[in-house]
């Protein structure tokens, strides 16, 4: 096993240290802490207790991982940040542990956590999601796999945001945004489905019209939401995305962002 670790780290003999790890100048690493194989912390950077890193991940300067939580019922109570594999931290970036015993703030493997990046309690970022710079996650956000957020982005605490969506920059997000979609604004507002992004993802052209005609039900049919999600999954309940959003509006504590007033791009 080979790690390397700069005389002026403070690193605690109660870390689990995996192989290969490198440990820059003024790094600290406290007790009750577990680093995967091959991840480097540079230097000035923070892993509190509690805490546990992936495989090949990379911490940059003053990025604090595990911090307490910022939230007044907080109790002292043992709580943790689990980090997945692959994930870059960028400088200043800071995710805080969880509330209530045995809670866990995650991010999914191959995150890329951009400059000033604030991550509150109990929040949950998926697998494959770009989070650019100083956006803000108040605790108990959700943000599902292979969607991007763009920078200074304002998050409501309990908002959910669905798999393969885009939120555009200097949002603030007060309700759900649904999986496939993109969306924008003060108050963030439901645009379109995210065509760029899940034409690079893969999917064909005859899924990305499906998923445009679902959300026509849900927003365009006069329906109301409720009753387009009803009608959503009698007509496609056997579409894998489709279920995918009706489980999401199943979950959803604040309800669907409400979109623009047009219909939806035909191409």
């Amino acid at each position: 096993m080979s790690i390397n670790i700069h005389p002026t780290a403070i690193v605690s003999k109660e870390a689990e240290i995996g192989n290969n790890v490198t440990i820059g100048p003024y790094a600290i690493v406290e007790k009750k802490t577990k680093i995967g194989d091959r991840t480097v912390l540079r230097a000035n950077s923070h892993v509190c207790e509690f805490t546990e890193l992936g495989e090949d991940c990379v911490l940059y300067e003053h990025s604090v991982i595990g911090g307490l939580p910022q939230d007044l019922s907080y109790e002292g109570e043992e709580t943790w940040v689990r980090i997945g594999n692959n994930v870059v931290c960028r400088e200043f970036v800071t995710v805080n542990r969880a509330t209530g015993e045995g809670e866990i703030t995650r991010v999914g493997d191959n995150a890329y956590i951009m400059e000033g990046v604030h991550i509150a309690h109990n929040v949950r970022v998926g697998s494959f999601c770009t989070i650019a710079n100083k956006s803000g996650l108040s605790g108990y956000v959700h943000i599902g796999d292979h969607t991007v957020v763009g920078g200074m982005c304002g998050f409501h605490q309990f908002v959910h945001v669905g798999d393969y969506s885009m939120v555009g920059g200097f949002s603030k997000i007060i309700q759900d945004i649904p999986p496939y979609c993109l969306a924008s604004g003060n108050p963030c507002r439901v645009y379109d489905i995210n065509r760029i992004g899940l034409k690079r993802q893969g999917f064909n052209a005859e899924t990305r019209r499906i998923l445009r005609d679902i959300y026509r039900i849900i927003y365009n049919s006069g329906l109301g939401i409720k009753d387009g999600i009803a009608q959503v999954a009698a007509l496609y309940g056997e579409l894998s995305e489709a279920k995918l959003i009706v489980d999401f509006a199943a979950a959803t504590k604040r309800g669907f962002a409400s979109r623009i007033t047009q219909d939806w791009h035909s191409k």
